[in-house]
């Protein structure tokens, strides 16, 4: 990719609310992007109402400055730099229609995910199954809600990529007076940090469901951080600082927040509902329950010692009691 226009035209690749702050947030420093949606119905909608008709529908647009597209070939064929914000189960799916190469473009992931059945990392499975090379991929996240975003309430970012000089580059596209995005080359560790933390705040949700207090809640919270650690450091050991924002952060936002599909789902599951009828409740993705099946069956390569992590699975995945797995589970803290 020339560096002279990088990052040339930018698409935001999915109209769920994590796609609809990430193009307000795009909208404040660049004059014009791109969308991508799948349902032509929805992109009427929001030209007719200046506002995304499903997702925090309190963003007004000018749908002027908008290039909309419903086909992913033609949205990915006029644009240079693609922001993913689609839940990672159905990534593949969408990706299934390409006849359009991604070689040549610049890849920002901000799905907070990984690939179901081949268990990829969303930059893994964009190198080894569309041939985008490592330095041509970015990752975005950190402690910010797509609501706070909406709301123009101060959030930092931390855009991971191998390649700093595009890095620091793609900071200024995310820089504005309500975000701060910071910079970083930690690829591998903030893909597996943004799983986990949806993992551990499904259990701080069951927590609550289960009225455990403020007290376990921070007890188990610590706990969670060392696990994640531990994992991270199995995997890929670069001498991270766990305690930054991009970690330790996310993880606490995700746990406590009222906005956190995780833990709302979660919640439910502590209440003793279903897994089965939890979903059907929600009416957006907890990425961390795909999260856990696939970090635990990652980790059954590692073996890093992950007893929260195992325990969720055996309550999503076995069918078995909090409360027997959480009396179980509490036994190893400190």
């Amino acid at each position: 990719m020339n560096m002279t226009n990088f990052p040339g035209k930018i698409a935001i690749m999915g109209g769920g609310s994590w796609g609809t702050a990430l193009a307000k947030i795009v909208l404040s420093t660049q004059p014009q992007i791109n969308w991508y949606m799948r349902r032509p119905d929805r992109i009427e909608d929001f030209r007719r109402m200046n506002h995304n008709p499903v997702y925090l529908s309190s963003i007004t647009f000018d749908t002027d400055r908008i290039g909309f597209y419903a086909n992913i070939n033609h949205v990915i064929r006029d644009s240079d730099t693609l922001i993913f914000a689609t839940p990672s189960p159905f990534l593949k799916q969408h990706l299934k229609k390409l006849h359009t190469p991604l070689s040549d473009k610049f890849i920002i992931s901000a799905i907070k995910g990984i690939v179901p059945d081949e268990n990829l990392l969303i930059s893994d499975y964009f190198t080894e199954y569309h041939g985008v090379k490592p330095e041509n991929i970015a990752i975005i996240a950190g402690p910010c809600h797509a609501e706070e975003i909406a709301l123009e309430r101060l959030s930092y970012l931390t855009l991971a990529c191998k390649d700093p000089t595009k890095a620091d580059c793609l900071a200024g596209v995310f820089n504005n007076n309500y975000v701060k995005c910071t910079c970083s080359e930690d690829v591998t560790g903030i893909e597996y940090a943004s799983v986990l933390k949806n993992v551990y705040a499904i259990v701080a949700g069951i927590c609550h469901g289960m009225k455990y207090g403020d007290n376990f809640q921070a007890v188990f919270l610590s706990n969670a951080i060392e696990e994640m650690q531990r994992f991270l450091n199995t995997v890929y050991d670069i001498g991270r600082d766990i305690t930054k924002s991009v970690y330790l952060g996310d993880l606490l936002v995700t746990a406590y927040s009222r906005f956190s599909r995780n833990r709302t789902f979660g919640t439910m599951i502590g209440k003793g509902y279903s897994v089965k009828t939890a979903q059907l409740e929600m009416e957006m993705i907890a990425e961390g329950y795909y999260g856990t099946k696939c970090i635990y069956e990652i980790n059954e390569k590692y073996k890093a010692e992950m007893p929260i992590l195992d325990a969720l699975y055996t309550i999503l995945y076995e069918r078995k009691s909090p409360v027997v797995a959480f009396r179980q589970l509490t036994g190893t803290f400190k």
